[in-house]
């Protein structure tokens, strides 16, 4: 594993970012504080409607999440439906499935109106069974889906799964045609361009270092100078620092790694997945995986439950190399060119949150699902400043801090080794 190369294999492949650079403006209308899908979406929604917006990134466009995932655009929340309907009533969980479906189509409608160039395709994704009676949780599902939300899902069984997937090492599909994937690196530095041409601001290397109320707005001090704003807008997800600890003391980041292959010969990557559709399993530590545009397969995981870091990510490229092999023994002895990593934000309940604390707008905790739901929030968001409709689908949700947690995750081990039993007994 010498040779891996420690970076995202989609920025190998991505065009540039619009350019970033230039002072900073004095006093804006809306400063948003974080360069990914979130706060790029929020940046076109206002800049189209009038307002001056810049955007502050402490590294470069879409650096987190953004440019790292792996590009699965998901129905659904991470959650499952049972235990929202379970917490929240019927009604409500009807209404945030139905949030996940409007912001799939609002990424379809920004890519086509913004001709961003990214694959978007309605390839569907699969959920393997990891045991028999997931599967027959699958069917529960099925059924559920069709009765109360009036979406149709489809069941495989282990007998049929090769035609959508060449391993035996799960117990049954479901898929759910309604999902998508993309190139998430083209797609945020897409959405970058598109809140430029708005008339967006973007200011890299500029990470906030405080944020002071004053007289109805906020001051800003930067890495790049002070600026001053009438609102803010917190769009930092996994990567939410000190800067604003309430928020910080509300999210978790955890740590998600991918593995690439070397490109796979064409019959090769027919066998493994024929519809090229997107795939997750349903074991807490979870493996999720798909095919790149030039037939690499793309393998993923938690691995480890902790933020991610470089020794992390070394340490994850041997797990996860196991783990595709254990999926795909046909895979035996093929080379890993890429691994990397970045943080998942996760909210105590799994659910995302948007609104506003402290006078500040935020939209984050996205839990893994969040290439289109981050989107859509970023827009909602927007519209929310502009005094426009609330489609805020999370709003009056409770949102307090974590106990004993000021940002630093340190029971995350103790989780890990929860969910590791977990997937063992049940």
């Amino acid at each position: 594993m010498s040779s891996l190369v420690e970076t995202p294999y989609w920025w190998t492949t991505a065009p540039a970012a619009p350019e970033a650079s230039g002072p900073l403006p004095e006093r804006v209308d809306v400063a948003i504080v974080g360069a990914g899908y979130t706060g790029l979406a929020a940046a076109r929604g206002l800049a189209r409607a009038g307002a001056s917006v810049v955007v502050l990134e402490s590294e470069t466009i879409g650096w987190g999440a953004s440019s790292r995932n792996g590009g699965q655009v998901l129905t659904g929340l991470k959650p499952g439906n049972q235990a929202l309907v379970a917490r929240l009533g019927q009604e409500r969980t009807r209404r945030l499935f139905d949030a996940s479906l409007a912001a799939i189509d609002f990424v379809e409608t920004l890519v086509a109106e913004e001709g961003i160039d990214c694959g978007f395709a309605r390839c569907g994704h699969l959920d393997a069974a990891y045991k028999p009676a997931h599967f027959e949780g699958f069917r529960r599902e099925q059924e559920r889906l069709a009765r109360d939300f009036g979406h149709k899902v489809r069941l495989i069984a282990r007998a049929e799964q090769r035609t959508e997937l060449a391993s035996d090492f799960y117990h049954g599909l479901l898929l759910d045609p309604k999902s998508a994937s993309l190139h998430p690196a083209r797609y945020v530095r897409g959405l970058a361009q598109a809140a430029a041409r708005a008339g967006a601001a973007l200011g890299e290397r500029c990470a906030v270092l405080g944020l002071r109320p004053r007289d109805g707005g906020f001051d800003l001090t930067t890495s790049r100078g002070s600026l001053r704003a009438r609102d803010v807008v917190i769009a930092t997800n996994g990567y939410t620092g000190a800067a604003t600890p309430e928020l910080r003391r509300r999210v978790v980041p955890v740590g998600s790694y991918i593995v690439a292959t070397r490109p796979l010969a064409p019959e090769v990557a027919r066998e493994l997945l024929p519809q090229r559709r997107v795939v997750f399993d349903s074991k807490h530590f979870l493996y999720y995986f798909r095919l790149s545009a030039d037939d690499r397969l793309l393998f993923g995981g938690r691995a480890q439950f902790t933020p991610a870091t470089a020794t992390s990510t070394r340490r994850a490229a041997e797990i996860l190399s196991r783990g595709l092999v254990e999926v795909f023994p046909q895979l035996r002895g093929v080379a890993i060119d890429f691994v990397w990593s970045g943080n998942v934000c996760f909210t105590r309940d799994l659910l995302p949150r948007a609104g506003r604390l402290n006078g500040l707008h935020y939209a984050l905790g996205y839990a893994g699902h969040g290439v289109a739901m981050a989107t859509y929030l970023g827009d909602v968001v927007a519209d929310l400043i502009l005094g426009r409709d609330d489609r805020n689908p999370f709003r009056d949700l409770p949102f307090d801090p974590i106990p004993f947690y000021d940002g630093r995750p340190w029971f995350l081990p103790f989780v890990g080794a929860w969910y590791k039993l977990v997937d063992l007994v049940r």
